[in-house]
């Protein structure tokens, strides 16, 4: 259930369901990071490896708590994710963001600067085709190639 707090508490983020959540924890542990701060969750990023392109990492969800922001949490997690040895075939790195998160396009755009590499960013999940209008257009952010062990 913390996870699914701290992602309610992070709008813009789309809340998944608690199994959801569940989910994310078991089957993707290797490649999602949870930070705590006092025994209480401040942050968590989801992710898998596509399965087929094992070279890339796709990042579902970065969520870290309002008060803390702004402190390279995230930024630490996602680095922390990659010098995994579950990671070290990683070449690339994607997720998708709406075109209004400057929160997300600043993180991975230092994220790509870190890796030393190259960020392309296309419309794939498009507002009225995709969501009925209901949500934001989606676009696919990606970054590399970059060699695994380039993370700090």
């Amino acid at each position: 259930m913390s996870v699914f707090r701290l992602v309610a508490n992070c709008p813009p983020l789309d809340p998944n369901s608690v199994y959801c959540n569940l989910l994310q924890c078991s089957h993707f542990a290797k490649t999602s990071v949870a930070a705590e701060y006092d025994g209480e969750l401040v942050g968590f990023i989801s992710g898998y490896i596509i399965p087929e392109r094992i070279d890339t990492l796709f990042i579902w969800q970065v969520a870290v708590d309002q008060e803390r922001r702004g402190l390279g949490i995230a930024n630490k997690m996602l680095q922390h994710i990659l010098q995994r040895p579950q990671c070290n075939r990683i070449a690339n790195i994607e997720t998708t963001i709406t075109e209004s998160n400057q929160a997300s396009r600043s993180l991975f755009k230092r994220l790509a600067d870190d890796l030393n590499a190259g960020m392309q960013e296309s419309r794939v999940f498009d507002h009225e085709r995709h969501f009925d209008g209901q949500h934001d257009s989606e676009y696919l952010i990606r970054i590399g190639p970059f060699t695994s062990g380039n993370a700090k």
